[in-house]
């Protein structure tokens, strides 16, 4: 079954083909590191992954995207343009923790930490890949957990000096992991899931309070 990948909870920008049977396949993946770009890049990077795996969007049998922690308009392209490509095409769309497929793989007790701006960092801790804490949101001066041997994530390698932690992982979500999260839903054609944003905090935007009277 052919799948298109999405992610822009990160500066990474992403859209991937994949095919999912017994094994999960990239057959091609375009990535640009553009944090602001979300919403004018992944219609194209789409267009691109379909033309160079000859496929048309007919053929696909689903739509995985990542559904953060990440920040609000970033996340939000990527989520609506998923749904979008869900609703048009009726087939179901399923979101996974972005935070999860940058710590799949990783060894023993680890930690990944993705910019939050702000100078704060979107966390979640791993065992063996599996989540075991998180994701939250938190200064890296905060974070302190025992025995964690790794750290991975934009966040971890912007502020190492103050994690402690070697980083040796992955610095954004890649497609093959994402997929491969949402690969056993996929061959069970598991029901659509409702995309639900991990914001973790509010949008910097906010509808201003009620005016104060100029004299009282």
């Amino acid at each position: 079954m052919l799948v298109m990948v999405v992610d822009t909870a990160t500066a990474a920008v992403t859209a991937a083909l994949a095919r999912i049977d017994d094994d999960v396949t990239l057959l091609a993946e375009r990535v640009t590191v553009d944090a602001r770009g979300a919403g004018e890049l992944l219609a194209p990077q789409i267009a691109a992954v379909l033309a160079e795996g000859e496929a048309a969007p007919g053929d696909l049998a689903a739509v995985v995207a990542g559904v953060g922690p990440g920040p609000f308009t970033g996340l939000r392209a990527g989520m609506v343009t998923a749904a979008a490509l869900g609703h048009a095409l009726a087939i179901p769309v399923y979101g996974v923790c972005t935070l999860d497929a940058i710590g799949l793989g990783l060894p023993g007790r680890a930690l990944v930490a993705t910019d939050a701006r702000r100078k704060e960092v979107y966390w979640a801790t791993y065992v063996d890949g599996l989540r075991l804490d998180g994701p939250d949101v938190a200064k890296p001066a905060d974070l302190a957990f025992a025995g964690i041997g790794v750290a991975a994530g934009d966040g971890a390698e912007k502020y190492a000096d103050v994690l402690g932690v070697p980083v040796e992982g992955p610095r954004y979500p890649g497609a093959l992991a994402l997929a491969t999260l949402a690969a056993d839903r996929v061959r069970s054609k598991a029901p659509g899931e409702t995309l639900t944003p991990l914001y973790l905090r509010r949008p910097d935007a906010v509808l201003p309070g009620e005016r104060k009277p100029a004299l009282q």
